[in-house]
């Protein structure tokens, strides 16, 4: 079984080459492959799994564009644009976690939810999103970096969530920064779990935690939203897509 070539007759002049057809940076079932059919080459060395539902070539660099392009396709497409993909399924898609047995799926709580519980192999979480909670990545909605950190302290076991919040801390674009993240979740009283998700800032440092709570002069309310922290700690560099 051979994948489809790309390369162009070598008769053919250079800007034609430019212009031939290039391999697929992602294979997802029956586009063109089944999944079989994927498995096989992929057993043979011909793909790498990138995602249960999504295979590379070999040597193909998984940004997270490309991440959530493979869990886009693991997303039914009557709810894609109803959902947004959160907590250690974004992590994943940033290159911070391991790939998740199920998709983590924010939706906001204004929208209904009643007709997406039948959605399989997704978790659904029921929260408040604002504008600068959301990012637009390889046709899929993904909670922000600080978002998604924010919901990791806060919901996910210490086992998982400090390697993630490590991994999102040392992005090269220094998106998510401790301090603000412990002021986050300070600044938002009425939040469960918010001692346990300050423990776990504590372990990665110390210094910034274990001395109590951080003073934020101005409390946060409604306490879901990373959108309302950014606004109250003034910070303006926040972007609504990468």
């Amino acid at each position: 079984m051979a994948i489809p070539s790309g390369s162009a007759d070598n008769d053919q002049p250079p800007a034609a080459e430019a212009a031939a057809p290039r391999f697929p940076e992602l294979y997802v079932p029956d586009m063109p492959f089944a999944m079989p059919e994927l498995q096989t080459l992929a057993a043979d060395g011909l793909l790498d799994r990138l995602h249960h539902r999504g295979y590379t070539l070999p040597g193909v660099a998984a940004s997270p564009q490309l991440r959530a392009r493979a869990a886009a396709g693991a997303v039914p497409l009557p709810v894609r644009q109803r959902v947004v993909a959160g907590r250690m399924t974004a992590a994943w898609i940033y290159g911070c976690a391991p790939e998740p047995d199920r998709l983590a799926l924010l939706v906001d709580a204004k929208r209904r939810v009643s007709s997406l519980r039948n959605t399989r192999g997704c978790t659904l979480h029921e929260v408040k999103l604002g504008p600068f909670d959301v990012v637009s990545l390889g046709g899929l909605m993904v909670s922000s970096p600080l978002r998604t950190a924010l919901d990791i302290a806060l919901h996910v076991d210490a086992g998982r969530a400090i390697p993630a919040l490590e991994g999102l801390l040392a992005r090269p674009q220094k998106d998510v920064r401790l301090r603000l993240l412990v002021l986050a979740i300070e600044a938002t009283p009425r939040v469960p779990h918010k001692r346990a998700a300050l423990e776990k800032l504590a372990a990665l440092a110390p210094a910034l935690v274990a001395g109590g709570p951080v003073n934020v002069e101005h409390a946060v309310n409604p306490a879901d939203s990373a959108e309302d922290v950014a606004q109250v700690l003034g910070v303006a560099h926040l972007e609504g897509k990468l």
